[in-house]
């Protein structure tokens, strides 16, 4: 597997590679909102090259679990997927979301370019400005180097074994709070249950 160093990008779609815990969970969010076009599970950050899912588990590789989004920015802005990347895990927690402890679990945004890298400073300051947390945020902010697609078994991990417990206790409660903060967003309405 060889590493994307920079996405190609057709028409005006751009890329966003975020870390925030299990990329199964940022997946799983990323792909119910208008404008995503593509949302790929991978690993990014570590020195290793072509690093296998055991090998970023061990936490020895540097790579945290990532997901390259790609999106239209004329239908959903770069800030608006960092807001929802904020509000749909714990910026506040280093190296660890929930029970997944470890670098590779870190908060972490992978900037493309300087207003990129603006954006993300801008969303932090803001969010620490009206104190949404009460402990600091301790999401990375650093430069896109490569992104390594995860393995096959990874991609789509939530529409394919939504009855997996890991889905309905982790993922399932994430995508309550996108569309509790961001129903507009999304690319079907949300149906509702009898």
């Amino acid at each position: 597997m060889s590493p994307i160093k920079e996405p190609r990008n057709p028409k005006n779609s751009e890329v966003a590679t975020l870390g925030s815990g299990c990329f199964w969970c940022s997946e799983a969010v990323f792909s119910q909102l208008k404008g995503v076009e593509k949302v790929e599970s991978g690993y990014s950050g570590g020195k290793s090259a072509n690093p296998s899912y055991q090998d970023v588990c061990s936490g020895t590789t540097g790579h945290a679990e990532t997901v390259q989004v790609t999106f239209d920015p004329n239908i959903i802005p770069y800030e608006d997927i960092l807001h929802i990347f904020f509000t749909t895990h714990d910026p506040t927690t280093l190296n660890r979301q929930g029970a997944d402890v470890g670098t590779q679990y870190r908060s972490v945004i992978f900037y493309h370019n300087e207003k990129q890298r603006e954006a993300a400073q801008g969303v932090i300051k803001e969010l620490e400005g009206s104190k949404v947390w009460k402990n600091p945020i301790v999401t990375e902010v650093v430069p896109f180097k490569a992104f390594y697609k995860a393995e096959d078994y990874h991609q789509e991990f939530y529409q394919r074994n939504r009855g997996y417990p890991y889905c309905q206790v982790v993922i399932e409660p994430k995508i309550s709070k996108l569309r509790q903060h961001y129903l507009t967003k999304l690319k079907t309405p949300v149906e509702t249950e009898a």
